[in-house]
């Protein structure tokens, strides 16, 4: 009887395991099939279904009129204005238009305004994306997306497509940085844009801070075959962008645009519009009805250094000291050595962490000299020479890491692009065959960088008077303008 019972029970066991086994086999499958379909959705929405939709805009507001300090920019695009509004002109002649502009040139000068300015005044399809939606990580996706993008501009011709940083797809093939997936997406935007028909009305600009790393095959004729640059604005060009960011501003009558304009060398339409921004805010929070100098002033330095830190209660009278040196070093050798602008040095620390700052407008040039360079790297070699010369070399600070990383950056440009180092000769590498890994390269930056160094040393010796004049004068009132710091020098 005991035995029997004992059966019936270890039966019973065996039924129950086996029906949660067979359970959790079906949660598993009904699992695994919810999923699949959710898979193949997202794969297909990936392939081009309504997540890879691509947005577009006939009523373009901006016009060439609103894009101030690209005149050169402006006059290579305005044949393509005229051609995709009287195509027939060009028939007649036989002539083909560009397939393809690419604008080049340094982040915040205007490329996108640029483009949506062209299809503004031509009335085209403006359909905007960027290089970096067709990187992705599953097969075929990019090469899809391509195909998608300009089957959609095909509709709506006439277009324009807007590629915006496609060095993300167009990089050079061959040089190990890329993958096959991103090989495959730029091979179909070369084949799409080969397949293109005069009569489609269909122009690609595209937009790239590197032109030098874009593939060869990219930049052909029959492709993009007109390269615009898009540098950064000169005086003129300055002035001029200034007036339309000022424009429905209140300005007070003693703000002239031309003399913040010469405040402003190697700022970028970008910086210039959001010092006006900037200057506005600053304006509206002390409650005045018209924007004055000093809120413009306030906004440069913050564009600069940043705010200025309200509470310095942790500073030190010897970390005040150090930094008035550093920052009278920089401005000693930026006004004697350099003739350059020196509008404000200051020892108050920002938010962006320095602990003073010096604003220096270089001398604009088209070109520079070996010898120019070379200064402008003393001059940032100047405040850790002071730190060393007034402080000892066992004193000097971790202050001058900024100076010394745009120094070498320099120093490394000046002998592997313009061809200006005694050991290596003329010689101008590639971007990707420069590294301080190479030792060669290393060797002569960091012999380029002592010998300078040597020389800003015995340039701040020399006048160490004046140096101590310009700590001092920082000390005692923390902030100094050129006018102030003219007078220091001339004493």
């Amino acid at each position: 009887m005991e035995n029997k019972i004992k059966i019936v029970e270890t039966s019973n066991i065996f039924s129950k395991i086996i029906g949660a086994i067979v359970v959790a086999a079906i949660v598993l499958i009904v699992l695994k099939l919810v999923n699949g379909v959710q898979g193949k959705r997202a794969f297909s929405a990936e392939l081009g279904g309504d997540s890879a939709e691509f947005e577009e805009s006939k009523d373009v507001k901006v016009r060439f009129s609103d894009v101030a300090g690209s005149e050169e920019a402006k006059e290579n695009m305005k044949d393509i204005i005229e051609f995709l509004k009287e195509p027939e002109k060009f028939e007649s002649f036989g002539a083909k238009t560009p397939k393809g502009v690419i604008l080049y040139g340094p982040p915040g000068t205007g490329k996108t305004l640029l483009a949506k300015a062209l299809a503004g005044e031509t009335g085209a399809e403006f359909i905007p994306t960027s290089g970096s939606y067709f990187v992705e990580k599953y097969v075929g996706v990019g090469a899809s997306r391509v195909r998608k993008l300009f089957n959609k501009a095909r509709k709506k011709s006439p277009a324009i497509i807007f590629i915006d940083e496609i060095d993300a797809i167009g990089g050079k093939r061959g040089d190990g940085q890329g993958t096959s997936e991103d090989a495959k997406t730029l091979n179909q935007l070369l084949v799409e844009m080969d397949g293109f028909k005069d009569k489609e009305n269909i122009i690609v600009v595209a937009a790239t801070n590197r032109l030098d790393m874009l593939d060869d095959a990219l930049l052909r004729a029959g492709r993009f075959d007109r390269h615009v640059m898009v540098g950064l604005p000169d005086l003129n060009a300055r002035f001029e962008i200034l007036k339309v960011h000022a424009k429905n501003k209140p300005l007070s009558e003693e703000v002239d645009l031309f003399q913040v304009a010469k405040q402003t060398v190697y700022m970028s339409g970008a910086d210039l519009s959001n010092i006006m921004n900037e200057a506005s805010i600053y304006a509206i929070k002390e409650n005045c009805s018209e924007i004055m100098l000093s809120h413009i002033d306030k906004a440069m330095n913050k564009i600069i250094a940043g705010d200025e830190k309200k509470d310095r209660s942790n500073i030190s009278d010897m970390e005040k000291k150090i930094t008035a040196y550093h920052e009278a070093g920089h401005a000693l050798i930026a006004k004697l050595l350099n003739k350059e602008s020196v509008p404000k040095v200051s020892i108050i620390p920002t938010t962006k962490g320095a602990a003073g700052y010096t604003i220096i407008n270089p001398n604009e040039k088209m070109f520079q000299t070996k010898k120019e360079i070379l200064n402008r790297v003393s001059g940032l070699l100047g405040g850790r020479a002071s730190e060393e010369i007034i402080f000892g070399k066992e004193n000097i600070t971790g202050g001058a890491a900024n100076d010394l990383q745009r120094a070498t950056r320099m120093v490394v440009t000046l002998i592997t692009k313009y061809g200006m180092s005694e050991k290596l000769g003329l010689v101008c590498f590639d971007d990707r065959e420069i590294s301080l890994e190479n030792q060669i390269i290393l060797e002569e930056t960091k012999r380029v960088l002592d010998k300078i160094y040597s020389t800003t040393l015995n340039y701040i010796l020399k006048n160490k008077d004046k140096l101590n004049l310009i700590a001092e004068k920082l000390l005692e009132n923390e902030i100094i303008d050129e006018q102030d710091l003219d007078a220091l020098i001339a004493s």
